[in-house]
């Protein structure tokens, strides 16, 4: 399968397919024009499961309308007057004859014509709907039983139950998203904070997509200019042409990882910063733990070794979603159980963004202590030194301050009492500057894994285009062959380009029904 862009040959594409309304003047893909639409219909329910006021069934697809006809009674007769209603005897009553855009009072009827359930239905005609295909809603009672029957009555009459995420793909394939866009849908859904939330809208929005839409076009206007020299020998070209080339890679470089230095924010937006609270046993990590949460989550006793697993429990810190995690006291033990939770403690150390190192104010930091922080990554530890309720009780200080006098060799790490949350707000507001968590600046659209991926490639790629023309640029069609490979990793993350198992990986994460 080969895809061509003006100005050279044919280059493989390894079954990537471009979705037609995406597709650049200078980059037509052939097997874009055999590829079309399902052509089912299909239907599912678009609410969650469980009581609730409101649940929606909706349609999509070439036969949605006719599907109304079959199912679809209006109004005036009432469910009391008639549990079985008859066909429409005018055509005037058909859905499929009514005005798009609107919605109509009615029932919705089994292929026996029994009554299934009270609905409003609202239409949508293609291009003009979510998908971009003809679209039928029924708007009925809520719970499990209700929507089940009028999702029955639809398959029943033609349609097919959608996979997870059919109704975004079909938009996708239609020309309404791009594929940052469709994965901006389901990170509104499953936005845990105002930020995450603010940072997918402005991505559905198109902001990222204009972003990345410029590096690709900047990227195929390189690439048609550098397969136009090879038409021409090189005594017969400006000696401006090839020597411009390698500072328009660096440009178009330079603006592919101010993009990929974005992934660190849009990771902690959608996943949540990793926040691990380590240390000895019996330095109150449980405490402080459960303190920061604002409620008991885990158990707090005297005894060493009482957390022996990783608990973990999710928080927004002044519009920041956190990964809190409490883990077992780091100490040496001959209890097989205790250790097996102590070794997972040292893991998830490693994979933290962020880790609160407990210790006891009164005890100090011990040369274990040291030990176990020396191995954690650089710049990611806050010393916590808790427990200094005791420390003022014993010297006679109010505890006004966080900076109150600890011990001699500790006095410049916080300190805290987890009992009776002394010093709590000052550790907020250190987690989240460590961090560097602003949450006006963590609203704006960040790039996810797969675009992280993608663009490091791409990177990768346009850094190989630039050595080889910096360094023997009379070897141009070699430099192009690593500037398609780039152009193929930058049309992958809007899908310009896209194969099957790409969209089969997005659209798999999304629930059934959007």
């Amino acid at each position: 399968m080969t895809a061509e862009y003006a100005g050279g040959a044919p280059a493989e594409t390894s079954g990537c397919f471009a979705a037609p309304s995406h597709t650049p003047a200078k980059w037509i893909d052939y097997a874009a024009m055999l590829q079309s639409s399902d052509s089912d219909t299909i239907a599912a329910i678009a609410t969650a499961p469980g009581a609730a006021a409101i649940g929606i069934v909706r349609l999509s697809g070439p036969a949605a309308l006719a599907i109304a006809d079959k199912i679809f009674r209006a109004s005036p007769l009432l469910p009391s007057a008639a549990s079985h209603l008859p066909p429409p005897t005018s055509h005037l009553l058909l859905p499929s004859v009514r005005p798009a855009n609107t919605f109509h009072h009615g029932y919705v009827v089994d292929a026996d014509g029994v009554v299934v359930d009270d609905v409003l239905m609202l239409l949508f005609r293609a291009p003009h709907s979510y998908s971009g295909e003809d679209a039928v809603e029924f708007q009925g009672h809520g719970g499990v039983i209700a929507t089940r029957q009028v999702l029955r009555a639809a398959l029943d009459a033609g349609a097919r139950s959608a996979q997870p995420g059919e109704f975004t793909k079909r938009a996708f394939l239609n020309g309404r998203l791009d594929l940052v866009q469709a994965e901006a849908v389901l990170d509104l859904i499953n936005a845990r904070s105002e930020a995450a939330a603010g940072a997918a809208r402005e991505q559905l929005d198109g902001i990222l997509s204009r972003a990345l839409a410029e590096l690709y076009d900047g990227a195929m206007n390189l690439a048609a200019d550098l397969e136009a020299t090879l038409d021409f020998s090189e005594d017969e070209l400006p000696e401006t042409v090839l020597a411009a080339i390698p500072q328009r890679l660096q440009t178009v470089i330079a603006a592919a990882e101010r993009l990929l230095a974005g992934w660190h924010e849009g990771r902690i937006l959608r996943e949540g910063a990793l926040v691990v609270i380590a240390g000895p046993p019996n330095a109150g990590k449980s405490t402080l733990f459960n303190r920061i949460l604002g409620h008991e989550r885990t158990i707090v006793h005297q005894q060493p070794g009482t957390t022996r697993d990783l608990v973990e429990e999710a928080l927004v810190l002044q519009g920041l979603p956190i990964r809190l995690v409490d883990t077992a006291g780091l100490r040496e033990t001959a209890h097989e159980v205790e250790n097996e939770g102590i070794r997972r403690a040292r893991a998830s150390l490693q994979d933290a963004d962020l880790v609160l190192y407990v210790v006891d104010a009164g005890v100090g930091i011990s040369a274990e202590d040291r030990a176990v922080m020396a191995a954690m990554p650089s710049g990611k530890v806050i010393v916590i030194l808790n427990k200094h309720d005791l420390i003022n009780s014993l010297q006679g200080h109010d505890g006004d301050s966080p900076q109150g006098d600890g011990p001699r060799d500790l006095a410049s790490h916080l300190a805290c009492s987890a009992k009776t949350g002394w010093g709590l707000d000052a550790l907020k507001a250190m987690i989240l500057a460590q961090l560097q968590a602003d949450p006006g600046r963590l609203s704006h659209a960040a790039i996810s894994e797969r675009h992280a991926r993608l663009l490091q490639t791409a990177i990768t790629e346009l850094t190989s285009t630039k050595n080889v023309m910096t360094a023997t640029p009379d070897q141009a069609a070699f430099a192009s062959d690593h500037l398609r490979a780039a152009i193929e990793s930058l049309g992958e993350i809007t899908g310009r380009t896209y194969h099957t198992e790409l969209l089969d990986a997005v659209f798999s994460r999304f629930c059934i029904g959007k």
